[in-house]
């Protein structure tokens, strides 16, 4: 099993930037793949950005491609989201998830584990 404790989160103006930070514990992190999620008030969650145990590969929503870039430290146990050019859309409560999975994938039915979140609030 694997623990998730994000951090980061703030108020923004638009155009700002903010570093998400995902620390895990327990199973060995380069075990999983993993991913970033969203989710605004009345909305489902979505899918941000995923990054593979190596992290050679990743892959993002088109909505925050060329804005966002995610990464992992593995010898820190922390996955990374860098946000910048943020616009008030990008408001959400950001989770980040772990899976066994070995592929990259956007599904988020394929991570076993979440963490808490941390809010992103962009003002305009």
């Amino acid at each position: 099993q694997v623990q998730l404790v994000e951090s980061g989160g703030g108020l923004v103006q638009a155009g700002g930037s903010l570093r998400l930070s995902c620390a895990a514990s327990g199973r060995t992190f380069t075990s999983y793949t993993m991913g970033w999620f969203r989710q605004a008030p009345g909305k489902e969650r979505e899918f941000v950005a995923a990054n593979s145990r190596s992290g050679g590969l990743t892959t993002y929503a088109d909505s925050v491609k060329g804005r966002f870039t995610i990464s992992r430290d593995n010898a820190k146990n922390t996955v990374y989201l860098q946000m910048n050019s943020l616009k008030p859309e990008d408001t959400a409560a950001y989770y980040c998830a772990a899976g066994t999975i070995v592929a990259v994938t956007r599904r988020s039915g394929s991570y076993d584990y979440w963490g808490q979140g941390t809010q992103v609030t962009v003002s305009s």
